[in-house]
Parts: C-alpha cells; structure tokens; sequence
C-alpha cells in the first residue's frame, strides 16, 4: 500500500477594515498562513487583484513551490548519483491568465535553474537527472499545466 503524507496549514483573513466585505474596493486581502511549529507568512493577493505588493501571494507561493520541489528532488537524484552539486539558483517564471468571468489558470511555469557541479565528468548525467527530477517532483505533478525546465549546467573551479 502507497504511503501517504497529510499536510495542514490554517489561513486566517486579517484584512477586515471595519465592515468586512461590504464593499469590494473596502476590505484588505492580507492574511496569515500558519503550519504548526513553522514560521508565519503574512500573505495578500496579488497587488493587481487589490492586495498588498509587499507580502507574498498565492501565485508567487506556487510558483516557488514549483522550483523548490524540482530542487530538493534533483538535489536528492544527484547526491545518490554520484554528481557533486557546488551551487544551485533558479531564477523561475509563471504565466496565468486572467480569463472571462473574473477567473483566471496557470497557463505555464519554467523553471531555469544554474547548477554547478564539481567535475566535468558529471556534467551529462547532471543534465540528465534535471528530465527525472521533473518526472519525480510531486509538487509539478499536481498541476494542470506544463512546467517546464531550461537548466544550465557549469563545471566548478
């Protein structure tokens, strides 16, 4: 039998300026994201859905849990491969798409990460293992849209 993991967050609406949502334009999207015995994120919408700029959103989350997945799970790949990873940066982008109706999909996420690896020797199986950490991210899996990956790979000195 398949093991399964249970995850549980609480997110509490904190953006009440006095008359809840009475009006659209006159409450704040700010919120908190709390996970037991983890770091609070104080979280909005998306400042062109009227939320605030400065506190992360639930597209930019996604987004980074998109990259953070392949990470960890190629980081994984390679240690067990033999391929020394020196560093690792992903500069990763997403698209959505607003559609009519006021809803709106991901429509694409790449992810670009720069890898350095200790030796030349591992530069092809590193390159390798970037299509099946794709394959084994759990986070890209659950989406509905392609994540692709445009990964570039340097010997380190």
């Amino acid at each position: 039998m398949p093991k399964s993991h249970d995850y549980a967050a609480t997110v509490t609406w904190t953006g009440n300026t006095g008359s809840g949502t009475t009006s659209f334009r006159d409450f704040s999207r700010d919120h908190v994201v709390e996970v037991a015995g983890k770091p609070r994120v104080e979280a909005s919408a998306d400042a062109a859905f009227l939320g605030d700029p400065a506190r992360l959103n639930p597209e930019d989350l996604l987004v980074a849990s998109l990259s953070e997945c392949h990470l960890l799970t190629y980081l994984a790949l390679c240690s067990n491969s033999g391929v020394v990873v020196l560093s690792y940066r992903d500069e990763v982008r997403g698209v959505m798409a607003e559609t009519p109706g006021g809803g709106g999909r991901f429509t694409e996420v790449v992810l670009r990460p720069e890898v350095v690896v200790a030796e030349e020797s591992m530069f092809a199986k590193a390159e390798r293992l970037h299509e099946r950490a794709h394959r084994d991210c759990f986070i890209a899996n659950s989406v509905n849209f392609p994540v692709r990956h445009e990964p570039q790979i340097t010997v380190g000195s």
